[in-house]
This record gives structure tokens, C-alpha cells and sequence, in this order.
């Protein structure tokens, strides 16, 4: 874990300077206690029956530890939630506190929202740019500020990005050999049904009805697919299928652990549409959960069975690497849809001011006039609002079209 730089870094040492308290939430597994632990003088871990008994004996052991402090899985005891919160109020200097959460608190936990007080920062799993693959060109918030240079060789080939699909951005499995990665991720998905969710409230009858609602949530990756046709593919071989309500809880929990990122439509602040499509993308946290879930290996991907779903996973691991660089940006990413369909755009990341970059995410290493038709059609109504448009690739070389769309290999897309 200690290989990887992350891009939320830059954002926590600007934040601890001015904030007292600031929570880091995220799935388990993406790094957030270590990169907590490692700004913070004082550690209590709340998943920890002995020092757990301590705060909740007396609550004031906290007030007295020297900052930062770091509270890990908070969620384990919600309380210190509102203790913290008190702190601010009372005048906590920048800096005094880190929390840190793998899932929101279950159901019956009061707790206040802390808004105002506590300020929450996503982490998610590595994304391409914080793996060291390849020396990333192109950066985000350039082209967002439209001074982007648009140059630079990738040697990851295809074989190369199914390779980071299937090897997860969990930094304590990415680098693990291949079988014991496997073994990871299955036991991630076996924790989350058998132990996370009746953790976290939920009665999980028949784990086997939940892992395959999993599989065809998995089975939707990057689209839109609305929930019922999801819960039709779960049906079992006995012809059997779960409740909606059942399903709509699993959706509800798994979210709020964190497990399930759908990508939301995106909403302009100033609306020039008619109508669109509200509806989020399905994304897992991580696209190798996907890979698990269905029984995928990188050599099934790469074969001409493969095809379709390889190109909703790269369109995945494109939406994770975009999403982390936009973070170091402020910005917000959604996914654009007409209401007739007739126009889409895989991923819109727009500053607070408005102004955007529109991207298309395509295997294809060289672009055709059809792949950017969306983002011409973008460009023309919104006018000066898009700055960039680019179509993100699995090919080699970045550079610009004839039209002025940026053509950039994903890992050449920095923050």
C-alpha cells in the first residue's frame, strides 16, 4: 500500500489547515485508515471492543488525546459522531480530528448531520493515474481550465487494461499474484453479504439470492438498465425470484457500505435541455468486483465472447479513474442521456462555475467521426460551457482531431 501516492492527499493537507474535523468515507479496503493513520497523533479504533469500552465509558478520553485525531470506523460507534461535532462547536483548532467510515450508520443511530462541522471527503479505490502504470500526460484540470496539452505515448496495450480491470484498485489486493487476488476479492464480496449487511442491520436470509442479484447488477455495469430488469435476470434456475422490496433493500444497504457507486445522470445548473434522463449508470466500487461476481477471467475478456462486457468494464475503470481526478478538482461527474435516447455522453465532470468537459470512453485506439458525434452535438449546444471534449481510448498516443476533440489513452489521464 505504501507504493501508492493518492490523489486525495492534496485535498486532506489543504483541508486539515482550516478544518477541525473531517471525515473520510469509502468502501472498505481503499486505503482510508492508512492514509488517515498517517497524518494523525492519536488512533482509536472503534472496531476494537477494548477501546471501544473506553469512549463509551467515558466520551471525554477523546477531548484529552492528542491531535490529530484519528477515529477509525466510526460508524461502530455513532455517538463519537456527535462528540466530535460538539468539539467543533466549542472551538477545535484545524486539524483535530479524522474520522474515518466504511459505511453509513445503521438504522436508529440519531446522529446529526454534522453540516457545518464536519467535513466529508470520498476515497475510492485507486484509479489508473494512482497506480504508477504509466506516466500520466493529460491533466483534468487542465482541460477543465482549457489549458490543456494534449501529448504523450502509453505502452499499456488492451492486454494491459483488462490486466487492471481484473487486479482491482484495492490497494492491499492490486499487487497480489493473480490466484491469491481472486481469493481476495471473492472473500471482500463473502464479508460484505455474511458479515457487513447483518452488521449494518440487514437480515440476509439467502445469501445466494443476494450474490445473484450482485451478478446481474454486475451484469449491468455502465448502463442504465432500470432496476426491474435487473431483478429479472436474478431469478433463479427454480424459477424463483426475490421480492422487489428485498431487492430494493440490498440496493439501499450495499450503497450506503459504499459497495454500489452508481454514477448519477447529470443535471446542468442552467437547464438548455427539453428533457433528460435522469437515471444513474450501474457502477460496483470497484470494476474486479464486477469481474468476480460474473466468473470473469482476463483471458475470457480478451476472447471474442468477451467483447461486450470488456467494453462496460474499461468504460468502468475509465468512470473510477475520472471520478478520482475530479475530486482533486472539485468537480462534479455525471452521465449525460436525452430522454429519447438519441444522445448520450459516457461522462460529464463540471466545475462549480459551470464549465465542463465532456468525455466518451471507446476501445478503439483512433476515434471515427460517429464515436464523437455526442460530443459534437454537445459542443454546439452548450456553446463556450464545454471547454474540452475527449474520448478516452485503450490505444497509445494522445493527441488532438481535426476537430479539436482530444484523443487521450486512459492512462495517460492525470488529475
Amino acid at each position: 500500500m505504501n507504493g501508492h501516492a493518492r490523489s486525495i492527499d492534496r485535498d486532506l493537507s489543504k483541508l486539515l489547515k482550516i478544518a477541525p474535523a473531517i471525515a473520510i468515507d469509502g468502501a472498505k479496503g481503499v486505503g482510508k485508515t492508512f492514509t488517515a493513520s498517517r497524518r494523525s497523533s492519536t488512533i482509536w479504533a472503534l472496531d476494537d471492543p477494548d477501546q471501544h469500552a473506553i469512549l463509551a465509558t467515558d466520551p471525554r478520553v477523546l477531548t484529552r488525546s492528542k491531535p490529530t485525531v484519528l477515529l477509525d470506523e466510526w460508524q461502530r460507534f455513532p455517538r463519537m459522531w456527535d462528540v466530535v461535532r460538539r468539539q467543533v462547536d466549542a472551538g477545535a483548532a484545524p486539524g483535530t480530528f479524522l474520522l474515518t467510515g466504511s459505511a453509513t450508520p445503521a438504522a436508529g443511530h440519531d446522529t446529526h448531520s454534522g453540516a457545518g462541522r464536519i467535513v466529508s471527503v470520498r476515497m475510492r479505490p485507486l484509479g489508473l493515474q494512482e497506480r504508477g502504470v504509466s506516466a500520466a500526460t493529460v491533466s483534468l484540470a487542465a482541460l477543465l481550465n482549457g489549458t490543456a496539452e494534449v501529448g504523450g505515448e502509453s505502452e499499456l496495450g488492451l492486454d494491459g487494461y483488462v490486466e487492471q480491470i481484473v487486479a482491482s484498485g484495492f490497494p492491499g489486493i492490486t499487487s497480489a499474484p493473480n490466484r491469491l487476488r481472486e481469493e481476495y476479492l471473492d472473500g471482500y464480496l463473502t464479508r460484505v453479504i455474511e458479515r457487513d449487511l447483518p452488521d449494518h442491520g440487514v437480515s440476509v436470509r439467502r445469501p445466494e439470492t443476494l450474490r445473484r442479484w450482485l451478478a446481474a447488477y454486475a451484469a449491468a455495469t455502465s448502463t442504465s438498465t432500470n432496476y426491474s430488469r435487473i431483478l429479472d435476470a436474478t431469478t433463479a434456475g427454480d424459477g424463483s425470484q426475490p421480492a422487489k422490496t428485498t431487492t430494493i433493500a440490498y440496493r439501499d444497504h450495499l450503497t450506503q457500505l459504499w459497495v454500489l457507486d452508481p454514477l448519477p445522470g447529470w443535471a446542468p445548473s442552467l437547464n438548455p435541455f427539453t428533457r433528460l434522463q435522469q437515471a444513474p449508470k450501474h457502477h460496483l466500487a470497484d470494476p474486479a468486483l464486477a469481474v468476480r461476481l460474473l466468473g470473469l477471467s482476463a483471458a475470457r475478456l480478451m476472447s471474442p465472447q468477451g467483447g461486450a462486457q470488456l467494453g462496460q468494464l474499461f468504460e468502468a475503470l475509465a468512470t473510477l479513474t475520472v471520478r478520482v481526478a475530479a475530486q482533486a478538482s472539485r468537480a462534479r461527474v455525471g452521465h449525460l442521456r436525452t430522454g429519447d435516447g438519441k444522445h448520450e455522453v459516457d461522462l460529464i465532470v463540471e466545475e462549480n462555475d459551470g464549465r465542463l468537459v465532456a468525455i466518451e470512453v471507446k476501445l478503439a485506439a483512433t476515434p471515427t467521426d460517429a464515436d464523437v458525434r455526442h460530443l459534437r452535438w454537445l459542443k454546439d449546444r452548450l456553446g463556450e460551457t464545454v471547454v474540452d471534449s475527449v474520448v478516452l481510448t485503450a490505444g497509445s498516443h494522445a493527441y488532438r482531431r481535426r476537430d479539436g476533440i482530444a484523443v487521450v489513452p486512459l492512462a495517460l489521464l492525470a488529475d
